[in-house]
């Protein structure tokens, strides 16, 4: 049974369904994407040690333990996902029921991030382990496609930054892009392990012309997105919610208005385009952002005409999918169907496919939203 979306449950907005709805997926971790279930299957064949034995319990374990308030905290639940995805076996089953999952919630276009770094224990190698995970998604999304259901699954590989294998997974990541490698990405704890630290595996990606994506804004500020911009090139932005530190608002001259001041970091990231991957639920449980839903600055980013997307980061931690996060936001910022596809369209032509493929996935959302409107 796929978890990832109740066929009962439905999301309502402006009277569509947004289940039926085609979405894209640019941060979703790979290890924060499975099932309980498989967990429990895993860990019973290899003899590893769970908090819970439930797969319900330990679902309901991943969420409580993620709502930690601090990003390293909310690292440490990946220890009982990564630690049961040490074989190419393991990997493959994960890798093809995460394309699964994403089939259930309407995703068309999905980008799977994960540390290869971190699944050798049981004796794979780098390239194995990226072969595995491959293999996964090329199943998942076969069998998907013998259901009259066309999805585009491509894998980001992540470097950990408190780690010094930048290097080595860059050229790992450049050696798989013609097998469904797409992009580079730094994942772990912010705070202390700046892109800078990583410089000879930016500067390699830029001589390949690869693309990459940086965690940053998320527990740390301006400056991680300084370093994350200048010395890692990155073309997007994993979370980037502190770009509200380089936004002042001020009152105008009417009550009701209210001016918008960007700084020089802010306004390059919305003037050049570099996508920002917003992950609001996570942001709460991380403590990236310590206010209210309604008040997270992925409005403000999206008023202000950035190129912002809605993301699950990892679905087990939040216990969601993507089709709740949009309904999550639609409701918190009174959004409408046009507002959600301006949403999807900007991760469609953020994703790290080549362009003719980037119009063609708007061409299908566009279309997707036309007809919804036409028959609601």
């Amino acid at each position: 049974m796929n978890a990832a979306q109740p066929a009962s449950e439905s999301y309502i907005v402006d009277g569509v369904d947004l289940v039926s709805l085609p979405k894209v997926s640019l941060h979703d971790h790979l290890d924060g994407g499975l099932r309980a279930a498989t967990i429990v299957e895993l860990a019973e064949q290899t003899g590893f040690p769970l908090p819970e034995t439930d797969p319900d319990d330990l679902a309901d374990w991943f969420v409580s333990s993620a709502d930690s308030g601090d990003l390293p905290t909310y690292l440490t639940t990946f220890d009982q996902t990564v630690g049961v995805m040490q074989s190419a076996e393991a990997l493959a089953r994960v890798a093809r029921e995460f394309v699964e999952d994403s089939v259930a919630d309407g995703i068309v276009y999905v980008e799977a991030r994960w540390a290869p770094e971190q699944h050798l224990r049981a004796g794979l190698s780098l390239d194995e382990a990226v072969e595995a995970v491959a293999a996964g998604l090329e199943e998942g999304v076969r069998d998907a496609a013998l259901n009259g259901y066309h999805i585009e699954a491509n894998q980001v590989l992540d470097a950990l930054r408190q780690n010094d294998r930048a290097l080595e997974i860059a050229k790992l990541a450049v050696r798989h892009r013609d097998a469904g490698v797409v992009g580079f990405d730094i994942a772990g704890p912010e705070l202390g392990f700046a892109p800078s630290q990583h410089q000879e595996a930016f500067d390699y990606l830029a001589r390949e012309f690869f693309p990459v994506t940086v965690h940053a804004g998320e527990a740390d500020g301006i400056e991680s997105i300084v370093s994350a911009l200048v010395d890692a090139r990155a073309l997007r932005l994993g979370h980037g919610t502190r770009l509200l530190d380089d936004i002042e608002l001020l009152d105008g001259d009417d009550p009701d208005e209210t001016i918008a001041v960007l700084g020089d970091v802010a306004a390059w990231v919305r003037d050049r385009g570099i996508a920002i991957e917003a992950n609001p639920s996570s942001n709460l449980q991380t403590g990236a952002w310590v206010g209210p839903f309604d008040e997270h600055p992925l409005d403000l980013l999206y008023q202000l005409d950035f190129k912002v997307s809605v993301n699950v980061d990892n679905r087990l931690q939040s216990n969601t999918t993507l089709t709740q996060e949009l309904a999550r936001v639609a409701d918190a910022f009174e959004y409408g169907l046009d507002d959600l596809a301006v949403l999807t369209l900007n991760a469609a032509e953020s994703a790290f496919i080549p362009a003719t493929d980037r119009q063609d996935l708007a061409d299908r959302i566009i279309a997707a939203y036309d007809l919804a409107r036409a028959e609601r």
